[in-house]
């Protein structure tokens, strides 16, 4: 055993070297988790910010002059007075997102109380921000219509008083969101990447014989790759959430950073040797990088860093829990979002533990089965 261990190590000393060697490589990681963490955060926004808007204002009131003024910037521009004869033209060509109508008599009818409407137009092809400023504009407009008829009419206030407390993003920055879930999501690529490209580089350079013809076994080989490969990005990650995330972008950690680095290893094991494994299957880059981008995507999109998994439809739930990627995720939005502790999260290393067995005993199998066929 100690000999074992002692190859193992010295296999992946070797890997490192190979990692130092490679220029393009180097420039890749460090890309990667220093500028590409940061264009994400800062440029991906989710919350309507200098949104466009124009209004169609019929009515020429006090009222409508109050709700033209609460529309204020940063999160919407200055609104623009058209008619209505220009609205279809304006959403036609991306003038504006957002087009409020404002009908003829509406302080009439409102003081009357007849309920009269307002209609807001909003071009959806920005579905995230159409959506969050639909609901940003129904509540500016409604509270400006609330306090106008209250003290034209000496109203009652409403009976209740909603108090609202946003938990873990008081403010709803996106940018909190983004850049840690660019990093996991930068966790999952590189890792998948840098041991089958190591792998992929051992059979171009001809030193998979080399390693035939030493007493090591296929699996001191993967762990050699596992263990040296997954160093880099846990420490490229490390860095990363304390200088870009943390210092740069200012954004608060709530839970323990060495808990997240832990599960971080523990899912090394899994994506690394989902690496090995899709090389096995390949005979060049070219074909390695092919066969990666659609199960890169896969767990991209599907894992729940992007989307929520609960929007996604039962039997694909079910399925993407065979992923190592899902939990992690769920795990280190738990641990660095909500401050959840090893006694919550262990679930999720336990899932994450039993997968990466499962796939590092297929990539065993798979790489022995490949050796054999080389000799």
């Amino acid at each position: 055993m100690r000999k074992r261990l002692i190859n193992i190590l010295a296999l992946g000393v070797k890997e490192l070297y190979s990692i130092r060697a490679d220029p393009v490589m180097l420039v890749l990681i460090l890309y990667t988790f220093t500028y590409a963490v940061y264009a994400v955060a800062t440029g991906a926004k989710l919350e309507v910010y200098n949104a466009s808007v124009a209004i169609v204002d019929e009515d020429r009131s006090e009222i409508s002059r109050r709700i033209n003024e609460a529309i204020l910037p940063p999160f919407f521009q200055a609104p623009q007075e058209i008619s209505a004869s220009e609205i279809g033209p304006a959403m036609d060509s991306n003038r504006f997102i957002f087009v409020i109508e404002i009908p003829p008599k509406f302080e009439q009818d409102l003081l009357s109380n007849r309920r009269p409407s307002v209609q807001i137009n909003a071009d959806a092809t920005a579905i995230a921000i159409a959506g969050n400023g639909l609901g940003d504009l129904q509540q500016i407009i409604g509270q400006q219509v609330l306090s106008y008829v209250q003290n034209a009419s000496g109203a009652p206030s409403l009976p209740v008083n909603f108090v609202f407390r946003v938990m873990f993003n008081p403010n709803l920055h996106s940018h909190w969101f983004t850049s840690v879930m660019q990093i996991i999501n930068n966790i999952t690529m590189l890792s998948v990447i840098l041991t089958g490209a190591a792998l992929i580089r051992e059979r171009e350079h001809g030193t998979i014989e080399h390693l035939l013809s030493m007493p090591v076994t296929p699996n001191d080989v993967m762990l050699a790759k596992i263990w040296a490969n997954g160093l880099v990005i846990v420490f490229a990650a490390a860095v990363s959430m304390m200088i870009v995330v943390q210092l740069v972008l200012q954004v608060p950690i709530a839970g323990s950073l060495w808990l997240f680095l832990a599960g971080t290893l523990l899912y090394q094991f899994s994506v690394t040797a989902l690496g090995i494994l899709i090389a096995t299957f390949t005979t060049s880059m070219a074909q390695f990088g092919l066969l990666c981008i659609p199960i890169l995507v896969i767990l991209q999109l599907l894992s729940g860093s992007s989307t929520p998994l609960e929007t996604m439809p039962q039997w694909l739930q079910n399925v993407m829990q065979l992923a190592p990627t899902t939990h992690f995720v769920s795990f280190a939005q738990a641990v660095l979002y909500r401050g959840a502790g090893l006694a919550i999260v262990w679930p999720q290393m336990l899932a994450i533990a039993v997968i990466s067995a499962l796939i590092f005993v297929l990539s065993g199998l798979r790489f022995r089965k490949t050796l054999v066929a080389m000799q």
